[in-house]
């Protein structure tokens, strides 16, 4: 799996109280040397320029042209299968693809990379081009979030992408410093996340690249850098038209670092650890450390680890820290290799979703040894906790039954664009930990690294997904153009780097995909993909969610639990969805029940419901559940959707009739509201606008009704009431104007002036 011979040694360590003094002794020592890893932040001191037209050649690849044809298939969005496209002489898809192989483990479908240095003529990538003319921005970075809007029918980024100038290509460019012994040592560019088609230069050398904007990546510079202040480093995006269904955002979006370390370290995302055994007495942890030695010669290696409880701030205590002796590991030249330990731990303080339990957390910090020097160091963070995912009663954390009380989250951040904040989306967290929620599913692709750091910290249960579609496109120029070269690269990375979270309780490998309706053909990609993310970790389910595959069809087979959106409820299955086309199914919790009675069953996006916050449109519905139309509960022309809070897209339900549907059918383990807050893009039902409807929380963090709503169903034991509408309405006079309540009471009783 990792290339090399692994050596697997298991050590079984219980803390002993003598230990303690000598630990901390060997470890404040330790803290005099001079670090032995540098991971430094390099988002400040950028040159950013964007073309406004006519881009320059150094493209991925040949595009194909956009046509977007109708294979008659039955479904919301119509897929078509993936485009052919050929190679061109001048694309540099052959020199990026290498980056890929670190998580290719067939050797024998390793990237080759060809000879020459592609772009190095080009002005930007060199050293003496003059950017002084380019605007200076810091990182995070997202060039369209400042606009402006694009406006009319025929714009050239519609609703679906936000109206905003996304697309395009620009550059970054920026200064690197490297002293004499950094020639000693191993160099590593760190990029959290860039949209998209990503290609890196340094001092003229195409380093590599990784197209999929959402995916963290790491590019090694060490065989290009020079001793000095005048290292170029040239970074270019591409962010396609008509390449998602949602605002994706633009540009160097997330963290980026420079990672300096010995030629002897732990390797990028190397280290894995988990929990079994678990109960409020004691726990084994089993912790694998991955090794890698990018030196000319073998190298005799000893490892150690101490383990420590973190407290509230997150700072280790000390009081109760467990010591692994050093162990003895040998490691080829250019190779990596496995160790792991096993270690027991007794009264462990266990991870758990709030309230009932406590997100506490530990950290690893793993040391190497070379001839007696420290030659690493490196933390990892991780929690103790036991999974248990039962067909009939639902989720267990710990032994106690939690219910997903969840929401979807796409990952801009309303008016801060995609430039991740860890405050913005801390308090996006916030209030929704008030309303009750405890689950997130992270629609439809990888976080920023940080997102996953609050939900451990919060103690938000995560369903954490990477593709939104796979062969088969849903918009022209989406992922399932490059699919097929970059599926494992991306899957295989996205667990390392998320797989020591212990909110993450789920990985999800699909959403919707087009592979639903193509029988046995899906289904044989589907347990490919299956079978990747458990080869990356066995201790998680894997799913993908469905809105069209049915319990007979090969599909649902192909996942651990049944995620199901909106089809447990039931699409279009109510009176005033009658008249609509498209998909129509009956509740289906019963029908995969039967077929499936040893699985958990879910819905990961339900409601679909939509609203403009404090708008209220007359008259008003009558039943519990109905699509937005111009006479039912829309606003058209004003672009709003009524706030009573009973109108839905055409393939949703209102939450009223989802609470009654989970209800009845008990062995469902839970929600995922689709959606926690508004969010840039697929305005549903107006595409005329820029901002989607179905949020809890609007785009701004205002509290929609809805959120009241869910309060009264998901905190119980919490006295609350809301009513809705305001009572301002000078031309209702002698109208009768409906009042609705939520509250957490049995009862409530209105009093009128």
């Amino acid at each position: 799996m990792f290339g090399s011979k692994q050596f697997v040694v298991l050590l079984n360590v219980l803390l002993l109280p003598c230990c303690i003094s000598a630990a901390k002794a060997i470890h404040n020592q330790q803290n005099k040397q001079p670090a032995v890893r540098e991971r430094i932040s390099i988002n400040e001191g950028w040159k950013f320029f964007r073309y406004t037209a006519g881009p320059d050649n150094l493209v991925y690849d040949v595009r194909p042209e956009i046509k977007d044809r109708n294979d008659n298939m039955v479904a919301d969005s119509k897929p078509t299968e993936a485009a052919a496209t050929t190679s061109s002489a001048s694309a540099l898809k052959n020199w990026i693809l290498p980056s890929a192989n670190e998580f290719i483990t067939d050797p024998s479908q390793h990237h080759t990379r060809p000879a020459g240095k592609p772009g190095s003529d080009f002005p930007f990538v060199q050293n003496n081009f003059n950017d002084g003319g380019w605007e200076s921005v810091i990182l995070p970075h997202d060039w369209a979030i400042k606009g402006p809007f694009y406006e009319g029918a025929n714009a050239t980024v519609g609703g679906g992408m936000g109206r905003l100038p996304s697309p395009g290509v620009a550059w970054y460019r920026r200064k690197l410093s490297f002293t004499a012994a950094d020639k000693n040592k191993s160099i590593y560019l760190d990029i959290d996340g860039a949209m998209a088609y990503a290609m890196v230069w340094l001092n003229g050398n195409l380093v590599g690249g990784w197209p999929y904007g959402y995916n963290s990546f790491r590019l090694d510079l060490t065989p290009y850098i020079n001793t000095g202040n005048n290292n170029q480093l040239a970074i270019r995006l591409d962010n396609p038209p008509n390449s998602s269904r949602w605002y994706p955002g633009g540009g160097i979006y997330r963290n980026v670092w420079l990672t300096k370390v010995n030629k002897v370290h732990v390797a990028h995302w190397g280290t894995f650890i988990t929990s079994k055994n678990v109960s409020a007495s004691s726990a084994v942890i089993e912790i694998a450390v991955q090794v890698q030695n990018t030196s000319a010669t073998t190298q005799k290696i000893e490892a150690a680890t101490d383990v420590y409880a973190l407290d509230a701030n997150l700072q280790k205590i000390q009081r109760g820290m467990i010591s692994i002796p050093r162990f003895a590991v040998s490691v080829a030249a250019g190779q990596k290799n496995k160790i792991e330990k096993t270690v027991s731990i007794k009264n462990p303080m266990l991870w758990g979703p709030p309230p009932s339990q406590k997100p506490n957390l530990y950290t690893a910090v793993t040391r190497l040894y070379v001839n007696g020097k420290q030659v690493d160091e490196y933390e990892t963070r991780f929690g103790i906790r036991s999974l248990q995912f039962d067909p009939v009663k639902g989720l267990f954390v710990n032994g106690q039954a939690v219910r997903f009380q969840g929401v979807n989250q796409h990952h801009d951040l309303g008016a801060l664009g995609a430039a991740f904040n860890t405050r913005a989306a801390e308090r996006q967290l916030e209030l929704l930990q008030e309303m009750g929620c405890n689950a997130i599913r992270l629609a439809h692709n990888p976080p920023a690294p940080e997102l996953l750091d609050l939900t451990d910290r919060m103690g938000f249960l995560v369903i954490d997904e990477v593709f939104d579609c796979w062969e088969r496109k849903k918009t022209p120029l989406d992922f399932h153009l490059i699919f097929p070269d970059w599926y494992e690269a991306d899957t295989r990375s996205f667990i390392r780097r998320d797989r020591n979270h212990p909110s993450v309780i789920a990985w999800s490998f699909g959403n919707e995909v087009g592979e639903q309706y193509t029988a046995d053909t899906g289904a044989a990609l589907a347990n490919r993909l299956h079978a990747i993310v458990k080869e990356e970790d066995n201790t998680r389910p894997a799913t993908a969610s469905m809105n069209y595959a049915k319990p007979n069809m090969p599909f649902p087979a192909e996942t651990d639990i049944i995620s199901l959106n909106y089809q447990g409820e039931g699409i279009r299955d109510a009176p005033a969805y009658a008249h609509l086309r498209g998909i129509k199914t009956s509740p289906l919790y019963p029908a995969f029940q039967k077929q499936f009675p040893g699985k958990l069953i879910y819905s990961s996006e339900t409601a679909s419901a939509l609203s403009t916050r404090g708008s209220y449109v007359f008259p008003v519905f009558t039943g519990n559940s109905a699509p937005v139309s111009d006479s039912t509960g829309g606003d058209q022309k004003n672009k709003y959707v009524s706030a009573y809070e009973l109108y839905t897209a055409q393939f949703g339900a209102s939450p009223d009739k989802v609470f009654a549907s989970q209800d009845k059918h008990p062995f469902v383990a839970g929600e995922f509201v689709w959606s926690g807050w508004d969010y840039l893009g697929e305005p549903t039902p107006y595409y005329s606008a820029r901002s989607s409807y179905s949020g809890i929380i609007d785009l701004a963090g205002f509290k929609k009704d809805r959120f009241y709503l869910y309060q009264s169903r998901w905190r119980p034991n919490l006295s609350m009431v809301h009513i809705l509408p305001h009572w301002n309405w000078p031309d209702r006079i002698g109208k009768i104007t409906p009042v609705h309540v939520f509250t957490s009471g049995d009862e409530a009783e209105l009093f009128l002036n």
